[in-house]
């Protein structure tokens, strides 16, 4: 007796479009926001409290990178507490607390090779300020008691 194999063959074409479907991407800024963040010094970020609003916006400084925003916090920071909860989304208001925003998703990333390009950019975005905070950045990064975070803008 000769077992039917079209339940076999069916599956397997119900699944070639999972198998063979081009990753999706995150959303993308809009040229207008992008270019905001290219010409801004400071975002200011709302992070997800329990109940689903946002915080208070926080000004920090930060680098446009790879379709992101980075930026690296002390791991006391509501901020990253919300991240580490569960709770990733946050509001990213470019130049002033009310300017132009969108809703972004955040993770903390350890990536040594990102951590140095962050280092340049702020050495050339905040001269006045990195030599005076450059140690606590770097040594913060190295010891865990500071965390680099990626937010990606949300579809």
């Amino acid at each position: 007796m000769q077992r039917q194999r079209w339940p076999l063959i069916f599956g397997v074409i119900l699944l070639c479009p999972v198998l063979f479907a081009a990753p999706t991407q995150g959303a993308s800024l809009s040229p207008e926001l992008q270019q905001a963040l290219d010409s801004s010094k400071y975002v200011y970020i709302q992070s997800e409290r329990k109940d689903g609003s946002f915080g208070k916006a926080a000004e920090i400084w930060f680098m446009p990178y790879q379709g992101a925003v980075w930026v690296a916090s002390p791991t006391t920071t509501h901020r990253v507490k919300r991240i580490q909860a569960g709770r990733t989304k946050a509001k990213i208001a470019i130049g002033t607390p009310d300017g132009p925003s969108f809703v972004a998703r955040g993770s903390i990333v350890k990536d040594a090779e990102v951590n140095k390009v962050l280092f340049e950019t702020f050495a050339k975005k905040y001269p006045d300020g990195w030599s005076s905070y450059e140690k606590s950045f770097r040594d913060g990064l190295a010891n865990g008691s500071r965390v680099l975070i990626k937010y990606e803008p949300a579809e």
